[in-house]
């Protein structure tokens, strides 16, 4: 039975006339490249190269037999080196910023993924500059950015929504929305308990901006827990409302852990954006990425 090794030796030796250099070039040593080239010789019944003093010169068949199997040769090379490409695209580390306020509802999507991933976290100029000075593979945003050494595409939109601990009849709350009561609204927003991810409760204020027109709220958060999941789940065991992004509550609704109180037509979503340096190596794992994170923000 034919060996493929055979067929790869046999046009090493042709292309480089020389069995030293055919050994260099396949990785192996010169008696084996003598040896595959002498089984192959066997096999199809005809002497393939003649020793000169320099090298060896192919004889007419070994002519034949190339223009013969090149083509298929280089056909089947390149289909190997394209799962190889594929196996490191797969199994390399990789580098992930992103938000740790969406790191369980996005960043985790990729662990099934890929073997080695080192997530770090930041905020979206912070990203945009590791990932320009090429300390970061890829960065998830929510800003765009306009540069010629970056790649940034589109992975869909998330938005910010009021909800809060099953406990809290909301009842009043939903009837004044329904009518448009943005006064009476506020004030019953204004008397719970709220928790936010920040001191400077961004979420609350951009809220407000969009929906009361106001640039500050009159609450203070009660809670400050640093990252928004984790808040959600301490929310879903006590009682209280928050301004979260609608994709980091959505499992915790969907399993009735928490209520939705608000999702107001008046705010806007944000953008979601995956952002990497130009490198075509890292181009498959970019729209491998592009592709998972899109599922989840569909």
């Amino acid at each position: 039975m034919v060996n493929l090794e055979w067929y790869r030796t046999f046009k090493s030796v042709y292309k480089n006339g020389n069995f030293s250099l055919a050994a260099k070039e396949l990785f192996i040593s010169q008696p084996a490249v003598s040896q595959q080239i002498g089984m192959l010789e066997a096999h199809v019944g005809y002497k393939l190269f003649n020793r000169k003093s320099k090298g060896v010169e192919p004889t007419e068949y070994a002519k034949l037999l190339n223009n013969l199997i090149i083509e298929a040769l280089d056909r089947l090379e390149n289909v190997e080196n394209g799962f190889r490409a594929k196996a490191f695209n797969a199994n390399r580390l990789i580098s992930v910023g992103i938000s740790k306020h969406l790191m369980s509802s996005l960043g985790s999507a990729l662990l099934s993924k890929y073997e080695f991933i080192d997530f770090s976290f930041h905020t979206n100029d912070q990203l945009f500059e590791l990932v320009d000075s090429k300390k970061l593979d890829f960065a998830v945003v929510t800003k765009q950015y306009d540069t010629f050494d970056t790649i940034q595409k589109k992975l869909g939109e998330i938005k910010q929504i009021i909800v809060g601990s099953n406990g809290i009849d909301a009842s009043e709350l939903k009837a004044n929305i329904k009518i448009k009561d943005f006064s009476t609204i506020e004030n019953w927003l204004n008397n719970q308990k709220w928790f936010s991810h920040d001191s400077g409760i961004p979420h609350i204020k951009l809220f407000w901006l969009h929906v009361f027109n106001k640039k500050r709220p009159s609450m203070v958060p009660n809670y400050i827990i640093p990252s928004e999941y984790e808040m959600l789940e301490l929310l879903a065991k006590n009682t209280g409302v928050a301004v979260v992004w609608n994709i980091n509550a959505k499992e915790l609704l969907a399993e009735k852990k928490i209520q939705l109180l608000w999702n107001s037509n008046q705010m806007p979503g944000t953008e979601v954006f995956l952002l990497s340096g130009k490198n075509e190596n890292i181009s498959p794992i970019f729209e491998n990425i592009e592709t998972e994170l899109k599922k989840v923000l569909e």
